[in-house]
């Protein structure tokens, strides 16, 4: 059956469903999305019902949320059941779970479970009233989200969910104060988005190697909510907008080997604005070397890898605070929060950025003066019941659908995953200092800065300079005047290899080229040079056998700056970027064996 426009389930639940089910007599439960943001969350506890023959798991979407882009796709690939939301306020259910209020929640016929979608309950937000056309509300005059009658009662007074879930007593505190009739509810048991940090924390190294982040460099991760008030808000009309200050900073501020930078922004920004809209937004910053996480996996990775997170008073910010990482406000609105809430007192405790100095100075200082246990008191309220949250919620669902846990398995969360390996690559034109060492072997100081857009290139009178040009840039016209031109490719690729005919080409094709580079590896490249040297360059590894992280460009680059002085290429050479020593071989290329299937 077809309800406007959209056709009704059948199977599992629908008029006839008797009849078409393989399994009955299953308990239901309804997970209700009201957006991407929500089902994160939500995703979090789908485990606690996984093995278990006697639940059906099905999924809604309330449609409340202007944040609808990104859910079809998001639903379909969980691969339970969508119910359709006027069917599902008409189809009977054991238990409904949601990470967020709005939307006709009272019209589930169900058990209702509420758990949070961010850190406990912070932000101030004006209830939706129907039929009321919307106006601008003042933040600091809203009531909070989750803690207020607004949200949590029905018009009759009564509480709207069966239980609401909370991570931390503090939170049971304020919802006494605030609205006592929901105390009642009140279910204690902690935060699942918290504890996969925490069972993630012994894989950081893995995750930074994941990232491409080397030894000696340093992670920084940009991290912002939505609304205007956020790190990423802000008015594109007002001289005094923060992110193109910021994005401009994070490429000429932070040399390109001594800092990998990531973006995660929350997911009513990428769906709320399109996806191809915030990386349009992001272009210059992107072909800088910013990378982006993606909104569902891989931000809690890269919060456990970082060195130092940018942030505001997201729940992500505060999620990085409290496993210890030292964390720089570049945002903070105090009016957009409940002045007793934790995250507000994270404003009131960590540093905040100023424009007035240099992003690295900052960063770096925040880096260098972090405290470990300046978070302390916030990390603890986070959650009472660290590592403990599995238990809890699998112990709540199972006593609201009144069947008895399964006793085969214990309740378990899904581990993070390892993201897919992320190397360095800078698209946008890049300008090289070097400076040579005062050592009998050749060592060459390396500083790469990107540069975008209208930016001058940098300039240091203390280093000799050159210029280094991706193949795949976009300033196509930099490429004819380039010292350096550098291509990625994998060696036996057959529209570019192999790298000797590759450098021979580029050599010809633009003539101020003094060297080609075709980098193949992510420790190792190719050079060829218009004195005919075509050399290998591999980085040493780690004495455990792993491969140095740092992007081979930087070695052609200290290549290019000893060849300006010498006729041949050494055998070995040092490259320091930053702090950090490269050991480099250099030898004749030769073709590399073909890798076995």
């Amino acid at each position: 059956m077809a309800v406007g426009g959209v056709e009704w389930l059948r199977v599992p639940v629908g008029e006839d469903a008797a009849r078409w089910v393989t399994r009955d007599g299953c308990r239901r439960v309804l997970f209700v999305v009201h957006n991407v943001t929500s089902a994160t969350r939500l995703l979090d506890v789908l485990p606690l019902f996984h093995s278990d023959p006697r639940v059906q798991l099905f999924a809604t979407c309330t449609g409340s949320s202007p944040f609808l882009a990104g859910v079809p796709e998001l639903l379909a690939g969980v691969g339970v059941p969508v119910v359709p939301w006027e069917q599902a306020k008409g189809t009977g259910f054991d238990l409904a779970v949601s990470a967020s209020y709005g939307g006709e929640l009272g019209l589930i016929r169900a058990k209702l479970a509420v758990l949070s979608h961010g850190v406990g309950y912070n932000k101030r937000l004006a209830a939706p009233k129907p039929h009321v056309t919307e106006t601008k509300q003042v933040p600091d005059k809203a009531p909070v989200f989750g803690l207020s009658p607004d949200w949590l009662l029905r018009e009759n007074g009564a509480p709207l969910a069966t239980a609401t879930v909370l991570s931390h007593p503090e939170q049971l505190t304020r919802l006494r104060e605030s609205v006592p009739e929901a105390a009642g509810t009140a279910a204690l048991a902690g935060d699942p988005c918290f504890d996969r940090i925490l069972a993630g924390l012994p894989e950081r190294a893995r995750y930074r190697r994941a990232l491409g982040v080397g030894e000696g460099q340093r992670l920084v991760v940009v991290s912002s909510t939505w609304a205007p008030r956020s790190l990423f808000g802000g008015d594109a009309t007002a001289h005094d907008d923060l992110l193109p200050w910021l994005l401009d900073r994070l490429a000429t501020d932070l040399p390109a080997d001594e800092y990998r930078k990531t973006a995660v922004l929350h997911p009513n920004i990428w769906h709320g604005h399109g996806p191809g809209q915030v990386r349009a937004w992001l272009d210059n910053a992107r072909r800088a070397g910013l990378d982006l996480v993606d909104p569902l996996e891989g931000w809690r990775q890269a919060l456990i890898a970082a060195d130092c997170v940018l942030g505001d008073h997201s729940s992500v910010t505060y999620y990085a605070a409290s496993i210890g990482v030292p964390v720089l406000l570049g945002a903070f609105p105090q009016g957009d929060l409940a002045q007793d809430s934790p995250v507000a007192a994270l404003g009131r405790t960590a540093p905040h950025l100023s424009r007035r100095g240099s992003l690295r100075d900052q960063i770096d200082r925040t880096i260098a003066e972090h405290d470990p246990a300046r978070y302390k008191d916030l990390a603890e309220q986070t959650s009472s019941a660290p590592g403990e949250s599995a238990s809890l919620l699998r112990r709540l669902f199972y006593g609201l659908l009144d069947l008895p846990e399964p006793d085969t398995h214990p309740a378990l969360l899904d581990p993070l995953p390892l993201p897919p390996y992320t190397p360095a690559q800078l698209t946008a034109p890049v300008r090289v200092f070097t400076r040579r060492g005062d050592t009998p072997a050749p060592e060459i100081e390396v500083t790469r800065h990107a540069v975008t857009g209208d930016t001058p290139d940098p300039s240091d009178d203390e280093h000799d300079a050159h210029t280094s040009v991706d193949e795949e840039t976009r300033e196509t016209g930099r490429l004819a005047l380039a010292d350096v031109v550098v291509r990625r490719a994998r060696e036996d690729d057959p529209r570019l290899g192999p790298p000797p005919a590759w450098t021979a080409e580029t050599l010809a094709r633009y003539p101020y080229c003094g060297m080609a580079v075709y980098v193949d590896g992510p420790d190792r490249c190719v050079a060829g040079t218009r004195d005919g040297h075509v050399v290998r360059l591999t980085a040493t590894p780690a004495p455990d056998g792993r491969a140095d992280l740092c992007d081979p460009a930087a070695y052609a680059s200290a290549l290019y700056a000893h060849l300006l002085e010498h006729p041949h290429p050494p055998a070995e050479l040092t490259v320091w970027t930053g702090t950090r020593a490269h050991r480099v071989n250099v030898a004749p290329y030769s073709p590399s064996s073909p890798s076995r299937s």
